[in-house]
C-alpha cells in the first residue's frame, strides 16, 4: 500500500475572517509546510493526476503528496504563485456561487461574505499548474438535501466551470466532507471521475475514488505534525469503514433540516468546514 497524504487547506492569510480563522494558515505557516513538503521528498500531483495513475494501472510515484484547497478564496492567487515558484501542482475546489464577477453572489450560497476569486482569474490559474475542481454552486450540505437539489448542485458547478475553463473539470469535493452512497452515486453519474472527502485520514492507492481522505490544515496544526503526516504517520489510513457516530451525525443534520426549530441551534446551510462540525472527533469524520 502507498500512503498517501492528501492535504486540505482553505484560507492562507495574515487576517482571515472570524468565520473561518481557525481554517486559515499564515503565510509564513504555509511557507514553512511548502519547505516541509519539498524536505520529504515527496512528488506533488494533483488529484486527477493521481486518478489517471490509477485507472491506467500504474504505480503512482513512491512518495505521492496532494495539496488541495476548498471553496476559492481570494487569497489563491497568491497561493498559486507561490506554488509554481517551487514546481508545486494543485487541486483548486471552487464554490461557484461564491465566485466574483457576474452579479451578486447567488442568495443561496452558504459561505459568509468574504473576499472570493473572481470568474476571471479562473483561466490563468490552469497556466500555473492548478486543476479547477468543483464545489458544488451554493455550499449546502449535499446529504441533507433531496435528491434532485442534490443533484443540480453538483452538476450546475460542473458546467459552469466547464463553460468558463473550456475543459473538462473532472473531480469534485463535498462540502464540509458531507456525503453518503448517494452523493457517490450522483458524482459518478455527473461525469466526475473523483471526489474528495474529508475524513482527516490520510489516503492511500486503495482508497475510494470518489470519497478519498484528506487532512485538514488549521491554523493550529503544528508543524511537527504536519511532518509526521507527510512521514505517513499520526492518523489512520483509508480506506475504513464509516463510524457509527458518522452515522448518527448525518441522522441528526437531517432531522435538523426538517424540523430546524427543534433543534434550536443552527440550520444545516450555516457553513462549518469538516475539519470543525463541532469536532470531527465527535462524529469520526
Amino acid at each position: 500500500m502507498t500512503i498517501i497524504p492528501i492535504l486540505l487547506y482553505h484560507s492562507v492569510s495574515a487576517t482571515p475572517a472570524g468565520w473561518i480563522a481557525p481554517f486559515t494558515v499564515t503565510p509564513r505557516a504555509f511557507t514553512r509546510h511548502l519547505d516541509a513538503v519539498i524536505e520529504s521528498g515527496r512528488t506533488a500531483m494533483t488529484v486527477s493526476q493521481l486518478r489517471e495513475v490509477v485507472l491506467s494501472g500504474r504505480n503512482p510515484p513512491p512518495r505521492p503528496v496532494l495539496l488541495t484547497f476548498d471553496d476559492g478564496f481570494a487569497d489563491f492567487v497568491q497561493v498559486s504563485e507561490v506554488l509554481a515558484s517551487r514546481g508545486l501542482p494543485s487541486t483548486l475546489y471552487v464554490t461557484t456561487g461564491a465566485l466574483r464577477g457576474r452579479g451578486l453572489p447567488d442568495p443561496d450560497l452558504a459561505l459568509p461574505p468574504d473576499d472570493m476569486l473572481s470568474w476571471s482569474q479562473m483561466g490563468e490559474l490552469g497556466e500555473r499548474g492548478v486543476e479547477i475542481g468543483a464545489h458544488t454552486h451554493t455550499h449546502p450540505q449535499l446529504d441533507v438535501l433531496p435528491p434532485r437539489a442534490a443533484d443540480e448542485e453538483i452538476r450546475r458547478s460542473k458546467h459552469l466551470l466547464e463553460d468558463a475553463l473550456g475543459r473538462a473539470v473532472t473531480s469534485f469535493a463535498y462540502p464540509h466532507g458531507f456525503h453518503s452512497r448517494r452523493e457517490v452515486g450522483l458524482v459518478q453519474d455527473a461525469g466526475y471521475t473523483s471526489a474528495c472527502a474529508v475524513m482527516n485520514s490520510l489516503s492511500s492507492d486503495t482508497d475510494r475514488p470518489f470519497a478519498l481522505a484528506r487532512l485538514t490544515v488549521r491554523a493550529d496544526t503544528d508543524i511537527s505534525l504536519f511532518r509526521a503526516w507527510l512521514a505517513g504517520g499520526r492518523a489512520r489510513t483509508a480506506p475504513s469503514p464509516e463510524k457509527v457516530t458518522t452515522r448518527a451525525w448525518r441522522f441528526y443534520r437531517k432531522f435538523q433540516s426538517a424540523f430546524p426549530g427543534e433543534c434550536g441551534r443552527r440550520k444545516p446551510r450555516d457553513f462549518a468546514t469538516d475539519g470543525d462540525k463541532e469536532g470531527d472527533r465527535a462524529r469520526g469524520e
